[in-house]
């Protein structure tokens, strides 16, 4: 297809006239009521919204190379149409279902786990994992000293900075970060949770827009230093190949509907083991994606699942990367005030915020490169992943830098660093705040 052309919906493979005028209509169907808030209507207003958005904010000059794109300039107006209840609330509430109750994210994170680690060569996934911890500290110590020393500048003590704001940030999100901190707290020091969690949540969503923005420009960085950046699915330098369907194996219906059940069966093994096996190791809740990626790690390193099925979960991998991140974005942006997210950027937490997320960049940049990663992949994964709000921070921050192949490093990074960090939050609450 010619560039410059008007509109060229790449995503969905139609000429932009048709899928214009299927938006148009879902939209007029939506604003008379006539659409149903059922799991097939919101779907349909959700695609609606996140195409019309994506496809301005990729041809937005400056906010398409730097800012995040469509991705982000979706998120942001579903944030403000809910926000401002311009999207009757009905579809919100549907939307709210699917996100939560649903929990479509978690389903659509699945896919994407089992595909890019089935995806990578043997000996390349036990390398990887092997160096990707001591990635992950190197991007805790450096967003601790660069938090600190920004903390410093607007009279905030160390331990402050530590536990009022690194903590939160680095640790994994909102259900596996800011809530059990909260809880921690509560614990510890027998005030409310809520009061810990209000301010927690609200630095966290500060440092999340950060991480996609840097993500995105890391990018651009990666475009101009080729010998920094990976092909957006390793993070090893001179590594190995990655085993995809298009050199070897012609996947069959069948075969998805292999990996489909086969990614089902997986995310069940983690179920079991994260909530009635073993739910702890020495007394930290361990999640049950952490276990998903050890266990199709390992089934990937034994080499036991066959061929047309690893390319067949790549293929999954790819359609739901390619397709249906626009349904999380919106998501994502019915969940987020926009009014409260606006009241909380005062001058000292976003320098302190963007401080921690640059110290974890640079961290575990520096490790990664050490113990043999491209830098900027580890800056991304084993950093921005820790520095975001979870499992949609790590979509919206690999959509932002086209790095959706890296999203079992980066649940690591969310589910196991994130448990790093509530081990360190409990020994820092204990010594400071009894």
């Amino acid at each position: 297809m010619a560039e410059n052309k008007g509109f060229s919906l790449k995503t969905f493979g139609m000429p932009w006239w048709l899928a214009g005028a299927i938006a148009v209509i879902v939209i007029a169907a939506a604003a008379t009521g006539a659409l149903s808030a059922d799991l097939a209507g919101c779907f349909a207003l959700m695609l609606a919204i996140g195409l019309i958005c994506n496809e301005i904010g990729e041809r937005i000059p400056f906010w398409n190379s730097y800012i995040g794109g469509g991705l982000v300039l979706t998120f942001l107006v579903s944030a403000f149409l809910f926000t401002y209840k311009l999207i009757p609330q009905k579809y919100a509430d549907g939307m709210i279902m699917i996100m939560d109750d649903a929990d479509f994210l978690s389903f659509f994170i699945i896919f994407l786990i089992t595909g890019s680690i089935l995806a990578l060569d043997r000996k390349l996934l036990v390398r990887s994992f092997a160096g990707y911890i001591p990635a992950i500290f190197g991007g805790l110590l450096g967003a601790g000293i660069l938090g600190i020393a920004a903390g410093l500048l607007f009279g905030i003590s160390p331990v402050d900075i530590l536990l009022k704001y690194v903590c939160p940030i680095m640790g994994g999100g909102n259900g596996a970060g800011a809530v059990p901190l909260s809880q921690i707290y509560e614990t510890v020091t027998g005030d409310a949770a809520a009061n810990y969690y209000s301010f927690a949540i609200t630095i966290l969503t500060i440092a999340n827009i950060f991480a996609i923005l840097t993500a995105a420009i890391l990018k651009k960085i990666g475009e101009k230093k080729t010998s920094w950046t990976g092909d957006g699915t390793q993070l090893i330098r001179k590594g190995g190949d990655f085993a995809t369907e298009d050199k070897k194996v012609k996947v069959s219906m069948k075969d998805l509907g292999g990996a489909f059940f086969l990614a089902i069966g997986f995310y069940a093994l983690g179920r079991l083991f994260a909530k009635a096996l073993l739910p702890t190791i020495f007394g930290v809740a361990i999640h049950q994606f952490a276990y998903m990626i050890i266990f199709v790690a390992l089934v990937a390193a034994l080499g036991i699942v066959p061929e047309n099925i690893r390319a067949a979960a790549k293929k999954l991998q790819s359609f739901f990367t390619a397709n249906l991140i626009l349904i999380i974005m919106v998501g994502v942006g019915v969940d987020t005030n926009i009014i409260e997210l606006a009241k909380a950027i005062t001058p000292g937490n976003v320098v302190i915020a963007l401080a921690i997320v640059i110290g974890a960049i640079i961290g575990s940049a520096l490790v990664g490169y050490l113990v043999g990663f491209f830098p900027i992949d580890s800056a991304i994964t084993a950093g921005l992943c820790m520095a975001n709000r979870g499992g949609s921070g790590d979509l919206a921050v690999l959509g932002a830098c086209d790095r959706m192949g890296l999203i079992a490093y980066a649940q690591l990074s969310s589910r196991l660093g994130g448990g790093i960090v509530l081990i360190i939050a409990s020994i820092l609450f204990g010594a400071f705040l009894k």
